[in-house]
Parts: structure tokens; sequence; C-alpha cells
């Protein structure tokens, strides 16, 4: 049996001696090279003590190196647990005592700041990563063989345990498999055609499903190369821009792509510009279209399902609306109350059910039993809905969801009447708590330059365009919205701000 995930990535591997990646700084390596140094980093992990099943964490930047202790962690067996840089102290305790890894990894620069963390017999081993390929785990590695035999993985064996963002509670670990992120991948290679001609300008951090698995396991599948930025930078990015043939971001790198008056030259040789993590604002996808000429596809998916659903590769990509579900996998819209599927038109829940759906939440059977219906489809949280020609729309979270006065109202719709107005750049829409009602609508905006509209003016401009009890009740200006580290708004953080 071999390992799963590892065979199926070269697969369709070309020749050792084409380029894999290359930095911004010019550094090269070809997939000869990422293999020999996954490998040499196997070995140590192995000689570290790691066994199969093992959790290997990592709470380092994006490196080549830290991509290839990805590889290494799945080829010796192990799963792999990445964590954002900025996490706290106290916030990675949490992890490792969640998810009792054997080996953490960090940065050289933290390594002081755990000074008494590894204590205790369960305690991990530390050690160190850095972004230049220093570090300790590097000087365990060098000079040991590259020829590493991939330990075996059944598909439905662990890869990986990404943390959610625990925006109601306590992150929780999503269980990864190794078929959950190959079909996933396979499945993308496809849909998006990639082949090993194409190079993807990869500016997305390594921490999240975004970075690490839509973009890096897909290019890897496809056998194509790609050009590795350590984070979004868009002087960088128009610079290697034309030597790409496609681009994974969040909404928020069009929006500042859009500012540089090089864009135009620089995208003309792309064929695909993928956005997701986030909802996309039509005027964005408008004024990229109009710069460019690229129609920006985007697609739906979350921590527990990978991808999702996808806009078409030919055809038409709606603003807002993230298309039919991927090949092989279900999706359905149900009342949040009955359960019944809703037909075209109607919003309701979205549940996914497929190869991509994770196995659940890591010592946690509780909440994965309440995730999962009885017939086995995954409750996401977010509530959508399909047009005429099945293509998904997300209209919100089921926890932002606002009623009033006994009245359901989906934040997305009152925020894309809000975007269209005159001098808005963005908005949020929260329920905040009412005496009278309940809760009341709650919009807060940034306005687009200095002038924008007065809350009069913009409760004018709503006027004629939804029903009364959608519409907010209060307008807060504010100067930018709260994001996490993809660029979703933490409504969670607006609602604790103003809730007084």
């Amino acid at each position: 049996m071999p390992n799963h995930l590892i065979a199926g990535l070269k697969a369709r591997a070309p020749h050792p001696d084409r380029r894999a990646i290359e930095t911004a700084g010019g550094r090269v390596l070809s997939y000869r090279d990422l293999d020999a140094l996954s490998g040499r980093l196997a070995r140590a992990l192995v000689a570290l003590g790691v066994e199969p099943g093992d959790r290997v964490a990592a709470q380092v930047e994006k490196s080549v190196e830290a991509l290839a202790l990805y590889l290494a962690a799945v080829r010796a067996g192990a799963v792999y647990l990445p964590l954002n840089m900025a996490y706290t102290r106290d916030e990675l305790a949490y992890f490792v005592s969640d998810a009792a890894p054997r080996l953490l990894v960090v940065d050289p620069a933290r390594h002081g700041d755990l000074a008494g963390f590894a204590g205790g017999p369960a305690a991990p081993r530390v050690e160190t990563l850095g972004p230049a390929g220093d570090g300790t785990l590097m000087e365990a590695a060098d000079g040991l063989d590259p020829d590493f035999a991939d330990v075996e993985r059944a598909p439905g064996d662990l890869a990986a345990i990404l943390y959610t963002s625990g925006t109601t509670g306590r992150s929780k670990g999503a269980m990864l498999t190794h078929d959950n992120l190959l079909s996933n991948a396979l499945t993308l290679v496809d849909l998006w055609r990639f082949g090993p001609d194409d190079v993807l300008l990869h500016a997305l951090p390594i921490f999240h499903t975004h970075g690490l698995f839509v973009a890096t396991n897909t290019l890897l599948a496809a056998g194509g190369a790609m050009l590795f930025l350590p984070r979004f930078d868009a002087a960088d990015m128009l610079r290697l821009m034309p030597r790409a043939t496609a681009v994974m971001g969040v909404p928020t790198f069009y929006v500042r792509l859009l500012a540089e008056p090089g864009l135009a030259e620089a995208a003309r040789n792309l064929r695909l510009v993928v956005s997701g993590s986030a909802p996309l604002l039509a005027d964005t996808h408008a004024a990229f279209r109009a710069r460019t000429g690229h129609a920006i596809l985007e697609r739906y998916g979350m921590t527990e399902t990978n991808m999702t659903t996808s806009n078409p590769y030919d055809g038409p990509r709606v603003p807002g609306r993230v298309g039919p579900p991927l090949p092989g996998v279900g999706v359905r819209v149900v009342d949040p109350a009955g359960g019944g599927p809703l037909d075209a038109g109607q919003t309701g829940m979205v549940q996914i059910r497929g190869p991509n759906v994770f196995a659940g939440y890591w010592r946690n059977p509780e909440k994965t039993a309440a995730e999962f219906t009885l017939d086995g489809w995954f409750v996401s949280g977010d509530l959508g809905q399909f047009d005429a020609t099945g293509s998904l729309a997300i209209v919100g979270r089921a926890k932002d969801l606002v009623i009033t006065g006994g009245y359901n109202v989906y934040p997305r719709e009152v925020e894309d009447a809000i975007d269209a107005l005159p001098g808005v750049e963005e908005s949020a829409v929260i329920g905040l708590p009412d005496a009278d009602l309940g809760e009341a609508v709650v919009a807060v905006v940034v306005r687009a330059g200095d002038g924008g509209p007065d809350e009069a003016a913009l409760l004018a401009g709503l006027d004629g365009r939804m029903a009364r009890f959608k519409r907010p009740r209060r307008v807060i200006f504010v100067d930018e919205l709260p994001r996490n580290a993809m660029g979703k708004v933490q409504k969670a953080a607006l609602r604790a701000r103003f809730s007084s």
C-alpha cells in the first residue's frame, strides 16, 4: 500500500528537473530538489521520534522549508498541524494541549518565548525552523539521506488537522484524511485545467486550507510550478505576474491590486484568477474585469470541506455566486427548522456530502455528531440559495442571521444594497440587542473617500430597495472592518464592540 496522498500528488509528476518552486528572491527548486528536501526532513522527523499517526505542529513563517515540512510530515505518516504565526503563547498552549503533538516546530525568534512551555511528561519536543532555512530542525536534516521510503497510509488515514477560527468558542480541530485532500486536488486540477506548463503566483499563507491545500496540492498534483511569495506584496505581485498563468487570492488581494497602475499590463498572460475565503464584492469583480479582461472565478469551501463549489472555467462567472457543486460533491439547501429541501430561490442551511468532507472534529465526538445529519450530510453553518441554473450563493452564516421583530434578515442582502450606494466602500450588517425588537439591524459602513454619505443619506438611499424591517435601524461609520488572516470580516468582533 502506498502513501495515498503523496503517491497521488506524484502520479502526474513531470520530469524531476522541471521547476517546482521559485521564491521571490530567485531561488529555484526542481521537483527533484523538493523531493530531496522533504525526504531529509522526513528522516529527521523519524529520528526525532515521530511515528505514524503522531501530530507534527508547526508555527513557522512561510518558506520553501515550511512547505517541505508539510510534505515530510505526510511522507513520515504523521498528521500535520499548521498554526498561524499570529497566535499568542496562550493560544499555542491550547492547540498543543488539545492536539498533543509529538513535535512542535516554531520560528527561531519565538523559541525563547516558549521557555518552560514544554515541561511535563506529555509535552512535545520543540525544534525550530526559520524562513531562511535555519533552525535546529534543518540542522538535524542536513546531511541525511534524501531517499526516504514513504510510510504507507490508507485513504482514510489522517493527513492533517486544521483548527477552525473559533469565532463561537474554542477552536476545533478538523480532521482531514489523505483522500479528503487528494480527491479535492485532483478534482481542481481537472476542473480548473491545470497542467505542467502552469505557473501559480502564490502569495497566500500556508497555515490555511486555501494556500496549503487548494493552491499547493493542486499545483503539485498538476506538475506545475509556483512563484512563492512569503506574503502578499503588491509590488512583488506585479513584478512576477507576467511570468504566471494563474493567481489565487482573497478579495483583499484584488482590491489592493486594483490600486496599482501597472495591473492591466502585468495580468496580460494570466488564464485564471481565483478568489475565495471571503465574499468578493460585485464592484471589485466588475472593476477587475474592466481593467484586465479577466473575470475572477469565485469558489466556495471551508476548513471542514476543502473546496465544495466553483464557478465554471468556461461560461458565465456571476458576481455573488460561487457556482455549482464540484464533480462528486453533493450540496443541498434545507429548511433550518424542518430540514426539508428547499427550491431554487429559497434561502436555507447549506449541507455538504462527498469525499472532500472531513472525518470529524479531533477528540470531540459530541461536536462531530451535532454537525452531521442522520443521513450523513455536514451542516456547514452557512446560509445559501441556489438559482434556477444550480449555482449557489452564500448569503451569510447562520449565527449572523438577524431576527428582528420575528422576521429573518439575511445580512448579505442588506450589505449588497448598501455597497451599491455611491460613496460606500464596504459594509457589514449585524444584529444588536433591542428591547423592543429582540435584535435591531445595524450597518457598520466604511466610506469610499471623504465624500461618502451620512446616516440619513445612506438610509434614504435604501428606500424602495427592500422591506422596511430589513433596513438598518442605525448606521455606524468606521475606518475599516476587522478581518482575520484570510480576509473574512469578523462580525463577532463588531457585535462585541458595538453591543453597548
